[in-house]
């Protein structure tokens, strides 16, 4: 996991110009994204209420972050289906996308499609979601309308016909509403959880019902909203506002307080510039605790073909 100095050349690079979207126009509002968005944001509320909190609640809200965001999104949808940066065995990619589902981010093929769109028109005119002409839209708006372009059969034959020639990923598609099962089931089993073992420990239902509603309002429905946030910045933050190590030819940069909240995704013009590589950690001090996890599933043999990044495959070249 050590680093490779970078091209001097490279640490001058400046800031590409930004190249502002076309207009995002009227399009109808997208009711199936818009209320599920709208409903959980308002759930979340529900955390104000002494009642529901308990630090057993918080906690497992921390470390579902990791589980579910990092090892669901990060990893899964994103390093390993997206960018095929290695692969692991087919049973193992369906519990990463199952994980993901518990995020309530879209179906992976869908995930797969826009996020493959967005790397071939990145704050280009047809990138679905630049923030460079409205940071909300960039962040969350996107979200919310219709785009012709992103609710289209041409999206998949063009960008996930790879995920779509497995049947796991088609029936998801051709049934979206186990998506929506697998997330009520996984809220479910929280609080059930909850409930059963509050009634042990405490020898009370009513103690049980009260840890069971703190673990789902916790640990899934904030969760959920703190997860959509961490991924949505890296869609808006990470294009505005950071440092540049590469010209790349999108406005994409490097954000160490998303960095830091998303495990390395953060480091996304180091991402931009070799979107195919496992480590998006170039220097020593970028950490890039997603890349750690795929190393260790590399030492235990749950992985393999990790992609170093371009510089390393260079030096590995030149040595031969």
């Amino acid at each position: 996991m050590t680093t490779t100095s970078l091209p001097r050349r490279r640490k001058r690079a400046k800031s590409h110009p930004a190249r502002l979207p076309k207009a995002r126009g009227r399009h109808p509002i997208l009711w199936a994204y818009t209320l599920p968005i709208v409903i959980i944001h308002a759930l979340a509320l529900l955390a104000c209420i002494p009642w529901l909190f308990s630090w057993t609640g918080l906690a497992v809200m921390l470390v579902g972050v990791h589980m579910f965001g990092n090892l669901g999104i990060n990893l899964g949808y994103h390093r390993l289906l997206t960018h095929r940066s290695f692969q692991t065995p087919k049973w193992l990619e369906h519990c990463f996308s199952v994980v993901a589902l518990c995020c309530m981010q879209d179906t992976p093929a869908r995930w797969v499609a826009t996020h493959r769109l967005h790397h071939s028109h990145a704050d280009g005119p047809d990138d679905p979601h630049s923030p460079l002409d409205d940071f909300v839209w960039g962040h969350i708006g996107w979200l919310f309308r219709r785009s012709p372009a992103l609710h289209d059969i041409a999206l998949y034959q063009t960008y996930a016909r790879d995920l779509l020639a497995d049947p796991f990923y088609m029936r998801l598609e051709k049934r979206p509403a186990l998506a929506g099962f697998i997330y009520l089931a996984h809220a479910a089993l929280f609080f059930l959880v909850g409930l059963v073992g509050g009634r042990l420990w405490w020898g009370d239902w009513a103690a049980g019902l009260q840890f069971g509603a703190s673990l789902l309002v916790w640990g899934v429905i904030v969760r959920t909203v703190v997860v959509w946030h961490i991924t949505w910045s890296v869609n808006s933050v990470t294009h505005m506002f950071g440092y540049r190590s590469y010209d790349t030819p999108e406005n994409s940069r490097n954000n160490w307080l998303v960095a830091v909240l998303s495990a390395g995704e953060g480091w996304h013009n180091n991402h931009h510039w070799d979107p195919s590589s496992a480590r998006v950690q170039h220097r020593w001090w970028e950490l890039d605790t997603t890349f750690y996890t795929i190393w260790l599933l590399e030492k235990v043999g749950l992985a393999w073909a990790v992609i170093a990044p371009r510089h390393s495959r260079r030096t590995a070249r030149d040595r031969e």
